[in-house]
């Protein structure tokens, strides 16, 4: 992995020993400052990544540090040592515990890879219609929340409040979850045994797909180490879980923003960024031509559209996510302006369609976002093409019964 830039590494106190393992992994030089001008050290040492160390003196300088930080164009990390309150948005936590040297320097490598992926999606921008998503990443993140003890309603408000939160009450629901869906994050809070733990985190940690996910536990000291660079223990009230969890949220939710992104750049700008299912135009354009091959050849061709309460547009977001991981190679699909997300199902005949599109559904039913009265049920109508139409008549046909189902 490359990297451009030091380390720099803030405090008032001299250097801890796990530091000097910093410059042996190659992830070097460490570059010191004091808590006092920490601000102006980022500008000059254009570090590409900040370790701040969280104790004695840093209150009245780490707002401005974190702001300087995340005025940078280029994502950099900071990273906050044994924080003991709650942290600024772009602060990640670590706490110093067992082995610490090996777990800062997969931390910092998983921060600085996300750093490397945001350069190359910003060298290569100009050269498309793309643009970056403006909104903030943990928006359109999504926590798994997986507990059954006292602090889950808490939990699943504080969180809920600033990104998407899906729920599980049991470990088999969480896996469900963790394999139909884009997860940027995975919070597990009390009501489990340190054995169910245990199994839980060896699990993710074997599994290249949950490698780099942020992996917060609230309830249990973590007696042995998993091969989790993001894995971190957070106790405390579920205000203070929550504030501390989202900067690593917020980190793969970026990272997830990027790719998508270079997806989009790869594909000429017809991906949307956001959602990861073709732009209005690319739809447009790939509908006519699948509906007029398809009329010409004969063959099957289906559509399913999905429509959402226009006051939830967190629930389209979702269902698009879904959708582009979960629909078949030769399907595709677009968010429309309306709410809805549109599929077509190529090669496929109307009772193969609606099954497809029923097992879909049930998928998206299960995103809360914390505010507990939005439903993301969808209202799912479903057609296929006919001899005589067009793709005009066929996306109006379902937009009708949509309307119908919906009445």
């Amino acid at each position: 992995m490359s990297q451009t830039g030091p380390i720099l590494f803030v405090s008032d106190a001299e250097r801890p020993a796990f530091i000097a393992a910093l410059d042996e992994a190659r992830l070097f030089p460490v570059v010191d400052s004091d808590w006092a001008s920490a601000a102006r050290a980022v500008e000059q040492v254009q570090p590409a990544a900040v370790l701040a160390a969280m104790s004695g003196g840093h209150e009245p300088h780490m707002p401005l540090l974190a702001k300087t930080i995340a005025g940078q164009p280029l994502y950099l990390p900071l990273v906050a040592l044994d924080a003991q309150g709650s942290l600024p948005h772009n602060a990640l936590p670590f706490s110093t515990r067992g082995n610490t040297a090996e777990r800062l320097i997969a931390r910092l490598r998983a921060a600085i890879r996300v750093r490397t992926l945001h350069a190359t999606v910003l060298r290569r921008l100009p050269e498309t219609k793309v643009a970056l998503p403006e909104t903030d990443p943990v928006r359109d993140g999504i926590v798994l929340l997986i507990g059954r003890g006292a602090a889950y309603p808490a939990l699943s408000v504080a969180l809920g409040e600033r990104t998407g939160v899906v729920g599980a009450l049991s470990i088999e629901a969480a896996a469900k979850h963790l394999n139909t869906r884009d997860i940027d994050g995975v919070l597990l809070s009390d009501g489990f045994t340190p054995r169910v733990t245990d199994a839980f985190l060896t699990v993710l940690a074997e599994d290249t797909r949950f490698r780099n996910l942020p992996v917060v536990v609230t309830a249990h000291q973590l007696t042995r180490s998993y091969d989790l660079p993001n894995l971190e223990l957070i106790a405390g009230e579920p205000g203070k879980v929550a504030a501390n969890a989202l900067p690593l949220i917020r980190q793969h939710a970026m990272e997830a923003q990027l790719s998508r992104t270079l997806r989009s750049i790869d594909a000429g700008g017809w991906l949307d960024p956001r959602s990861g299912l073709l732009t209005v135009e690319a739809f447009a354009r790939d509908f006519s031509k699948a509906v007029e091959q398809t009329l010409a050849r004969g063959g099957g061709l289906s559509v399913a559209r999905f429509a959402f309460d226009p006051g939830n547009p967190r629930a389209q977001l979702d269902a698009a996510r879904i959708l582009s991981r979960l629909m078949r190679q030769m399907d595709f699909g677009v968010a429309q302006k309306d709410g809805s997300v549109i599929v077509v199902f190529a090669e496929t005949d109307f009772r193969t369609a609606h099954m497809i599109a029923r097992r879909l559904s049930a998928v998206m039913k299960h995103t809360s976002n914390g505010k507990h009265e939005m439903r993301s049920d969808p209202v799912v109508s479903v057609d296929s093409l006919s001899p005589s139409d067009t793709a005009r008549s066929l996306l109006a046909r379902l937009s009708a019964d949509a309307s119908r189902a919906a009445s």
